[in-house]
């Protein structure tokens, strides 16, 4: 693990996108601190640019751009850190059943994994959030219910390589049972795959969330950046700061996570190590 540490480290992308990305937690967490108050107060006059009286502007209702973006960080992390969270949680329970066991086991669960694999996934969440309503917890339910197929996937395959392994045979041959053989043989030997796979997953959640934040179908009572981007659109040639700013916060945020998945992929991966 210190080596991974080491070679993260010295991978100067990565370090940036992690700079990047602790930035954005830090401006979440002391939004409340920052801008004390309800994102949703109508402070100044509409329309005001930025880098005068308000450093990112005001929108077609007078409200704080700044104020704005650091409360949506709260509400686009939060989704995209617990959808990601759940739908590996389901993805691992589903894929290491379906590798260890195999057989029919294998079958039925993968069978069920192609199901929600051909469905579109952005139509299918915004069918869910239509049916479940428009809530921060129904966001996240259908984001995760979504994004759990790959990691089942990935899983699967990590097991399937496991189990075959001259260690995971002596356990089964000293009579070791199934729940320690997988907690603590297989599962710990593949969490450098999960890991990876999980931070680019909560890059995935967030793009889903402003998209459909975008569409009206999030919490109309929390703030986000897609919320902004498409409350400003009717005005986006008259006011373009309105969507601009959110959408370099998104902008920078996934290339801050997809930095830091490929830095922790070359770190963790032993495939890229031993070459």
């Amino acid at each position: 693990m210190n080596q991974g540490l080491s070679r993260f480290f010295r991978n100067p992308p990565a370090v940036l996108g992690l700079v990047v990305l602790l930035a954005v937690v830090i401006a979440a967490l002391l939004a409340g601190v920052i801008y004390p108050g309800d994102p949703f107060a109508m402070v100044g006059k509409p329309f005001q640019a930025p880098f005068g009286d308000y450093p990112l502007g005001t929108d077609m209702l007078g409200r704080d751009l700044m104020a704005g973006i650091l409360y949506g960080a709260r509400t686009t992390l939060l989704v995209g850190i617990l959808a990601t969270l759940i739908a590996s949680i389901v993805g691992i329970a589903i894929g290491g059943l379906a590798g260890y066991f195999g057989g029919s086991t294998d079958n039925l669960l993968m069978r069920l994994t192609e199901i929600f694999q051909t469905i579109p996934f952005f139509l299918f969440a915004i069918l869910l959030v239509a049916v479940l309503g428009a809530s921060v917890g129904s966001v996240i339910a259908a984001i995760a219910i979504v994004s759990w197929p790959p990691m089942a996937r990935l899983v699967r395959g990590e097991f399937l390589s496991m189990r075959n392994r001259e260690f995971i045979q002596a356990c089964v041959s000293l009579g070791m049972g199934h729940v320690r053989i997988i907690f603590l043989h297989i599962l710990p030997n593949t969490l450098s795959s999960i890991i990876v796979t999980g931070s680019l997953m909560v890059a995935t959640a967030i793009l889903i969330e402003s998209g459909l934040s975008f569409l009206g179908l999030s919490d109309p009572n929390a703030m986000s950046w897609g919320f902004i981007i498409g409350s400003g659109r009717s005005v986006l040639r008259t006011a373009w700061w309105i969507c601009a700013m959110p959408g370099l916060a998104i902008l920078f945020t996934v290339m801050a996570i997809n930095l830091v998945g490929d830095g922790l992929n070359d770190a963790l991966n032993p495939r890229l190590n031993s070459a």
